[in-house]
């Protein structure tokens, strides 16, 4: 039996809710997307910052995930810390939130008929008491994610690159440069999974070709498509 995800949107805005069961003894790849998770994994509250590089998600005897996944740009001001600070980490919440709190959260999360739900009004009552994402970067995100160029985004947003580039940090983790390869790779994946052939789904999502995308599959996901999208 094959790993069992399910994903649906979240009241959060911009926030997408998911599931997962790993079998035993097996792990899930976990590619770059751009964006921050806040897990409830065996009992503990996490946090994973965003990626660079593909990771494993591996856990003991009847593995379950559950989280709440944010938009590109939307978690460091509700987690309160720079995106860059959690590139490539998880950490627990503790390390973020004061400690009295995250233990009645964990407490009312053990209890919960549905983690995922949980979860979610953790961080909808936290969005209350704290500021909202930067507009500015939501919108180079969007962009991003639209195939703009950096120098087009730059200039449509009224940036200087060096001032975009530490903003970017901040709100991504990232450069604006990496977060548009991350998002290109996933539009591509997105259009190969819905059946598209490959050399059509590159160039539709922004990549010159075919080997340019396999390029960026190897640099970001240390895998090739067909490994990756292959049957599990």
């Amino acid at each position: 039996m094959g790993d069992r995800y399910e994903e649906w949107a979240s009241r959060f805005d911009g926030a997408t809710l998911w599931t997962l069961g790993v079998p035993d003894g097996s792990a899930h790849a976990v590619l770059p997307d751009g964006c921050m998770d806040l897990l409830w994994i065996d009992g503990r509250l996490l946090v994973a910052g965003p990626d660079t590089r593909a990771t494993t998600a591996a856990v003991g005897p009847g593995g379950r995930y559950t989280g709440i996944r944010f938009a590109p740009g939307t978690a460091p001001a509700l987690l309160g810390a720079p995106a860059h600070e959690l590139r490539d980490r998880r950490v627990d919440l503790a390390d973020l939130w004061p400690g009295a709190l995250v233990r009645e959260l964990t407490e009312r999360l053990a209890q919960a008929p549905d983690p995922a739900a949980g979860l979610e009004t953790v961080a909808l009552r936290r969005a209350v008491d704290t500021a909202a994402p930067d507009p500015l970067m939501r919108s180079v995100a969007t962009q991003l994610g639209d195939g703009r160029s950096v120098a087009d985004i730059a200039r449509t947003v009224g940036l200087g690159a060096r001032q975009l580039h530490r903003r970017s940090l901040a709100a991504f983790g990232y450069g604006p440069k990496t977060l548009g390869r991350i998002l290109r790779l996933q539009r591509a994946l997105a259009l190969a999974r819905s059946g598209t052939p490959y050399a059509e789904a590159a160039v539709a999502a922004g990549c010159t070709d075919q080997a340019h995308l396999a390029r960026e599959m190897r640099d970001l996901a240390g895998t090739t498509l067909t490994a990756h999208l292959a049957p599990s």
